[in-house]
Parts: C-alpha cells; structure tokens; sequence
C-alpha cells in the first residue's frame, strides 16, 4: 500500500540524492500497511517526482530521536527543534529504496 506525502522540493531532491535518509514527521499514517511513500514535491513545483519504500517508522522523544538520525537527516538540529516545537515526540520514516 502507498501513502501520498508533500515534501518542500529541497528536502525531496536530498532524499533522492541520498543525502536525506530520514523523513521526518509531527504525526504519521494510522495504517500499518503502507510500504511505499510517493513524493510530491510542493511549491514551486507541484508535482510527484518519485518514491521511495520504507525501512522502518521510528517515533521517539525528541532527544533520542535527533540522536539516532543526526547523520542522515539531511536538515540542521535547530530547524529539526523547530519543527517539532510543540511535540514531546516525533516521527521519522527511515528512507530504504528511491525512485524518481
């Protein structure tokens, strides 16, 4: 099953770049089926440029978090504290294959 996500096109191309290993999110998809992300880049482009499968959801305090996927995050830590700025908790779907 595939779930569709918007991603900001800068995240997306280091996603499929390889440098962005992580997707991170403040909440996540009830269904535990879903295997496959498809991307769709938002403005300015507006379009879905690929997928990837998906390795593991991880949902875990900040901290920890931040800590487990610091190398491949593909944001700086502050932007990742702001992003989560009102949650104790946070997702991060672990990228496994890409395709544009």
């Amino acid at each position: 099953m595939k779930v569709l996500l918007s991603i900001k096109p800068q995240f997306a191309e280091l996603i499929f770049n390889g440098t962005k290993k992580y997707e991170f999110r403040r909440s996540i998809f009830k269904n535990k089926d879903i295997k496959t992300v498809v991307v769709y880049a938002s403005s300015p482009i507006q379009k879905v440029i690929g997928e990837f499968e998906i390795d593991t959801v991880l949902n875990k305090e900040l901290e920890e978090l931040w800590e487990v996927t610091k190398n491949y995050a593909g944001i700086e830590k502050s932007f990742f504290y702001e992003y989560f700025a009102s949650k104790e908790k946070g997702y991060a779907i672990k990228i496994k294959k890409t395709k544009r």
